[in-house]
């Protein structure tokens, strides 16, 4: 199985410096990429450029600019090249579909904040210095980087990319032939409800707490959000001031980010370790996230009716700030490594049968968090009935594969 490993980087002031310049370099000739497929477009000819055509002009453009762009590794401009030749058929592949097409964008010095080395060796060296203590990653026109390896890396090492997080770097393995290291069977089976409330209810009755990270630094977050919009949106060079209000807010995201990812994780894992097969429902997270449609006021040209926009709004910032789709991913990922079933089930009316006669209403859930069926009477935690639907329909799931 192929697996990723993501390491905090430690390096030097001097090697941060180049690291940046790597970065703003890269930036440049992706962005002179984009400006020579556009230009080649707008001709009368209507030349289309490809990833072949403008890889093949590297070497002269690393001997006209020998001192940044003939710096770095080949291979990692190519990638970079490829990278844009994949938005471009993103760009054609949602034009044909008739999606929103989204044109490939110019990058800004702050949105661009990964390099990729396509393999290890070619420009780059994980494990630099097998002879020290310290492990290091080496990087043409960098140096030796030190690593915080806080776990031991399986497999082989395939690709290797630089990555920025505000003022942190990391760096990020990619690595095959890892092998799948199953855990002992315990026997059991759960169904998992997700929620706002409760981040999650099991089956067995359970609830794990939303800790709710970017309500609880909300407070910090506006005033730092204020502070920054006190400064222009656009303007050629940011002052001192500027500069730190905008580090002030990426790294309050940066840390809620973290809390969340750090949160994720240890739930997950305690699920896989509990547990052969987990069964959760299978949510259409964009979906539930869109705001609600505008309604014309028929008697009032030019308005709208009320339509519950903000009570809406405070929903999708609960459901977000709750992370739904990271954290199936994390348990899919955790699931796999360790040899346990995932099983997703349809959402559809989970919270509205009930578990004892298979009556579905939408009046038998009485609140957010009272489920009282209007059939035969039976009472129980809201999201305790949805755990249950969802282990119940995860088990016919099972037989019907069987």
């Amino acid at each position: 199985m192929i697996r990723a490993y993501k390491f905090l980087l430690r390096p030097t002031a001097r090697q941060a410096a180049a690291l940046g310049e790597m970065l703003r370099d890269h930036c440049s000739l992706y962005n002179g990429a984009l400006q020579e497929r556009r230009d080649a477009y707008r001709h009368t000819s209507k030349t289309s450029v490809e990833y072949k055509d403008q890889s093949a002009q590297l070497k002269e453009v690393r001997a006209f600019d020998p001192e940044r762009q003939g710096r770095w590794s080949f291979s990692s401009q190519q990638a970079t090249l490829r990278r844009l030749d994949k938005a471009f058929q993103a760009f054609f592949r949602r034009v044909k579909a008739g999606r929103t097409p989204g044109y490939p964008r110019f990058k800004g010095v702050g949105h661009f904040d990964t390099v990729t080395f396509p393999r290890d060796g070619d420009g780059c060296r994980w494990d630099s210095t097998p002879h020290d203590t310290q492990t290091r990653v080496r990087l043409q026109g960098v140096g030796h980087v030190r690593v915080h390896q806080h776990r031991p890396v399986q497999g082989h090492v395939k690709t290797i990319s630089v990555k920025r997080e505000g003022n942190r770097w990391y760096v990020v393995l990619a690595c095959d032939e890892v092998s799948v290291e199953e855990l002992p069977p315990t026997g059991a089976i759960v169904g998992i409800d997700m929620g706002v409330v409760h981040f999650l209810t099991t089956s067995d009755g359970e609830h794990v707490g939303n800790p709710r990270f970017l309500q609880a630094m909300a407070d910090e977050l506006a005033g730092a959000q204020r502070h920054l919009a006190t400064f222009p949106k656009r303007t050629r060079q940011r002052t001192k001031t500027h500069r730190a209000a905008a580090r002030k807010v990426a790294k309050l995201h940066g840390k809620i980010r973290r809390q969340r990812a750090d949160f994720h994780h240890k739930t997950a894992r305690t699920l896989v370790r509990d547990h052969d097969v987990i069964a959760h429902e299978r949510l259409n997270i964009a979906g539930m996230v869109k705001s609600p449609a505008p309604k014309p006021d028929p008697d009032r040209p030019g308005g709208f009716l009320p339509n519950s926009a903000a009570a809406k709004a405070g929903l999708n910032r609960s459901i977000l700030d709750a992370g739904w789709a990271q954290f199936l991913g994390i348990l899919a990922n955790k699931a796999e490594s360790a040899g346990r079933l995932v099983v997703p089930v349809d959402a559809r009316n989970t919270s509205r049968t009930c578990p004892e006669c298979g009556h579905v209403a939408k009046g038998s859930r009485v609140t957010q968090a009272k489920f009282a069926c209007t059939a035969c009477g039976f009472t129980a935690n809201a999201d305790h009935v949805g755990a249950t639907n969802v282990l119940t329909r995860a088990g016919l799931v099972l037989c019907a594969a069987a």
